[in-house]
């Protein structure tokens, strides 16, 4: 992992220069500043790989530091590693919570603990995004459009469509998970567990090994948070160990991302294969995502990415197709059709509604829009 950029933020200056001399045994290039108020102009102007933090800075909080790192586009998904002179279990704890990858303390033996986390962690930020499962992420601009369904039906009918494949699908809604309550998933593993985890136990065969398939979707789940309290718990910082491990262990990861566009959430979409956009009919909705496509474009999203889906299935009143594209600007590529109330009885039942209504025409249509996302979501990773 030779030749990353690696930012030291550390009043100590012995400390400082102790630490550089070891990463430069390595080959990687060092910047390193004495203030939290430095660090941020330096990660945000020069971009480095990895940052690491004496969380014990005079000018700014280590944690707060963290957070601002996280909230900001540019460093939200780079590696954090906390070398700490505060050994004390508490400040650890909410360290991690505030976004750091990893805390150690400083000791004689923590170079080669450090070294390894360099290499760990710049690692899972080196490995191809465009190797492993194909990543399909699922948003909305408002709550309410269908988005958690569609992901479950879809994820059920790429199952259908490739038995051969393995399926997982990621509830990251919050502060409390949806796709749960749609499945009739009643376990007690959560993303919150699984990001509570040690790094290095979050790991491709812990998934194949411990996550639930669930009976008649016939796809594995990591469930999402199961109230707010817990949601607020959220380790930040696990969740690109966790995606890149999904990654490594399934053919295609659905992510359920409800209406967030977040710290969290943005890195994810940066780097799926393909952005499913849901939109419902009515106009606040259209209004909203028309907001949403325009961020996205800003932030470096391309028209071809982007799967949009018109889903009549929450209300047949509203806008057209061709007057909903004219106000976001972006080809709508499939329609879900108005379900009644057999869409909401599906999901009462816990079963897909292909499987419910099997003869109705929106399950074919489930079907070929799975198949034609797959595809596409392939097409997009081969070029």
């Amino acid at each position: 992992m030779a030749g990353n950029k690696i930012l030291i933020v550390d009043s100590d200056a012995a400390s400082r220069n102790f630490i550089d001399a070891a990463l430069k045994k390595g080959g990687h290039q060092v910047l390193q500043v004495a203030s939290g108020k430095e660090g941020l102009i330096f990660a945000w102007r020069d971009r480095p790989e990895l940052i690491i933090i004496d969380p014990t800075l005079s000018d700014l909080k280590g944690e707060d530091l963290a957070i601002r790192l996280r909230q900001d586009v540019r460093t939200a998904h780079t590696p954090l590693i906390a070398l700490s002179s505060d050994p004390q279990a508490s400040r650890a704890r909410s360290c991690t919570e505030s976004g750091f990858n990893e805390y150690l303390v400083k000791t004689p033996q923590a170079i080669p603990a450090l070294i390894e986390a360099v290499d760990r962690l710049l690692g899972s930020q080196a490995v191809d995004q465009k190797a492993g499962g194909l990543l399909i992420a699922f948003l909305s601009a408002k709550g309410g459009t269908g988005t958690s369904s569609l992901c479950a039906n879809i994820a059920a009918n790429i199952v259908t469509n490739k038995p051969e494949a393995q399926v997982v699908v990621v509830d990251l809604v919050l502060p409390i998970g949806s796709i749960a309550d749609i499945v009739g998933y009643q376990g007690d593993q959560n993303l919150v567990t699984v990001a509570d985890m040690p790094s290095s136990a979050i790991t491709p065969k812990f998934f194949q090994n411990n996550l639930t398939e669930i009976a008649n979707w016939n796809f594995h789940l990591l469930a999402g948070s199961p109230d707010p309290e817990n949601g607020n718990l959220l380790k930040v910082g696990s969740i690109s160990d966790i995606i890149s491990s999904l990654k490594a262990a399934y053919d295609y990861i659905l992510i359920d991302l409800g209406r967030s566009l977040s710290r969290i959430s943005l890195p994810l979409i940066e780097h799926a294969d393909l952005i499913a956009l849901i939109v419902s009919t009515d106009v606040s909705t259209i209004s909203l995502t028309k907001t949403v496509w325009r961020y996205l474009q800003s932030k470096g999203m391309e028209a071809h990415t982007v799967y949009a889906i018109l889903n009549r299935a929450v209300g047949l009143e509203g806008l057209t197709k061709a007057e909903a594209e004219k106000i976001i600007g972006l080809q709508i590529r499939s329609s879900v059709p108005h379900l009644g109330g057999n869409f909401t009885l599906a999901n009462n039942q816990h079963v897909p509604f292909s499987q419910k209504f099997p003869k109705d025409t929106t399950a074919i249509v489930f079907k070929e829009l799975a198949q034609e996302m797959a595809d596409l979501a392939r097409r997009q990773r081969t070029g």
